[in-house]
């Protein structure tokens, strides 16, 4: 069963009190913008570190702009699949990541001005994320404050525009980070029982600008806070059949089923929408089986099943050997801390023991981040990146070869 797809982007311009985000808000004629007033910079505190971000290289990371003499545009200014007419969404969307840059102190805020031509019903927002020692933050609306200081930076640029509208063109994006906003304390790794639905749509592109595969190995939640950029694993998953049985580590490559800003498994304090949900909850579930906002998605669409998370085929079939939808225990690590291997070969097989004689219990994507708890000696293998008898226990007690693991981040592995 393919789930609804809506990729139905974020709003326009946030309020330059939350993100002190200057932008030209200016009418335009076509698809021209028109002339605007330099940009008014706030002065940078002592301490802060400020950047322009580089907007004019669009390479593949990047989905659906173009770098135009006037500045960044969408490529496609309708929404499209395959050249033609996309049934699946209402707007056009585009997204461009800027390189990350490591900063000269730590940081626990970085806010954007944006240099914009924005006419009606468009929109342009810049997010960021931040590089602690477990890992990439979520993705979040700049100006917000990290759960601790970061050291590394990474912000992009999502442009919207209605049906047969005119698009956004950004000239430029200041950046300042600063460590003078206080932070809260970090959180565990978080895991909650949901609902999943399988994706199908071989053929269509992700919001994150891959093209599905025949038996594919990814998930989609309904944030783009949890979204991992192109060929990479940024965003993993750990999802498991409700008896263990059968698990798979997934990077996160799509947004949805049903809402695009639910980012359930935070708690209502960061909690995008539908803050009075428990968290854990999805919006879609509650709408599902109690009516919860009348029973509708954000988009106003009756809710048809208590979705909270989308399985590409070879996760749904093949990692967990599912034959319909089910609920499954989802955990969201990159909510967690310690050590991560990057798989770099796969789909790897998770087994029960360090040899290839013990039992299979699942997979583990190519790009995903699997949680390491300690490692062991065991049978020699020979993969793409090393011939090696260690072998790489998970945090679920299961263990994959370290001869398929490309890099490990988040600290000293120890022995087990």
């Amino acid at each position: 069963m393919t789930r609804p797809r809506c990729r139905i982007p974020s709003v326009a311009l946030i309020a330059t009190l939350t993100l002190l985000l200057t932008a030209a808000l200016l009418p335009t004629t076509g698809n021209v913008p028109a002339a605007s007033a330099p940009i008014a910079l706030v002065a940078a505190a002592p301490g802060d570190e400020r950047w322009s971000a580089d907007l004019t290289i669009v390479d593949r990371d990047d989905v659906n702009v173009r770098r135009t003499a006037a500045g960044l545009r969408l490529r496609e200014a309708r929404p499209t699949w395959r050249g033609a007419r996309s049934p699946h969404s209402a707007v056009a969307e585009g997204m461009l990541l800027t390189t990350p840059r490591t900063l000269a102190r730590p940081a626990t805020r970085v806010r954007a001005e944006i240099d914009a031509a924005v006419p009606a019903g468009a929109t342009v927002e810049a997010q960021v994320r931040g590089w602690r020692t477990a890992g990439w933050t979520e993705w979040r609306a700049a100006g917000t404050v990290f759960d601790r200081p970061v050291t590394r930076v990474q912000a992009r640029v999502v442009l919207t525009a209605p049906d047969k509208g005119a698009t956004a063109t950004v000239r430029g994006m200041r950046l300042t980070a600063d460590a003078n906003a206080a932070v809260s304390a970090a959180t565990p790794g978080r895991t909650y029982r949901v609902y999943a639905t399988r994706i199908g749509l071989v053929g269509e592109v992700t919001a994150n600008g891959r093209t599905v595969q025949p038996r594919d190995h990814f998930a989609a939640l309904p944030s783009r806070r949890g979204l991992s950029p192109l060929n990479t694993g940024d965003y993993t998953v750990r999802v498991c059949t409700t008896n263990g049985a059968r698990c798979e580590y997934a990077p996160v490559w799509d947004v949805g089923p049903w809402n695009t800003r639910d980012d359930y498994w935070n708690p209502s304090s960061v909690r995008e929408n539908w803050k009075d949900l428990p968290q854990g909850r999805p919006e879609a579930q509650a709408a599902y089986q109690s009516g919860y906002n009348g029973g509708r998605d954000q988009f106003g669409r009756t809710v048809l099943n208590p979705a909270g998370i989308d399985l590409a085929d070879g996760t749904f079939w093949d990692g967990l050997r599912l034959t319909t939808n089910a609920w499954v225990d989802v955990a969201y690590l990159w909510t967690g801390g310690g050590p991560r291997g990057v798989v770099g070969d796969g789909p790897l097989n998770i087994r029960t023991g360090a040899s290839t004689s013990y039992a299979i219990r699942g997979l583990a994507a190519r790009l995903a981040h699997v949680p390491i708890q300690c490692y062991v000696t065991g049978q020699s293998v020979a993969g793409p990146y090393r011939t090696t008898t260690r072998w790489n226990r998970l945090t679920s007690g299961q263990y994959v070869s370290h001869a398929y693991i490309s890099s490990v981040y988040g600290g000293s592995v120890p022995v087990c």
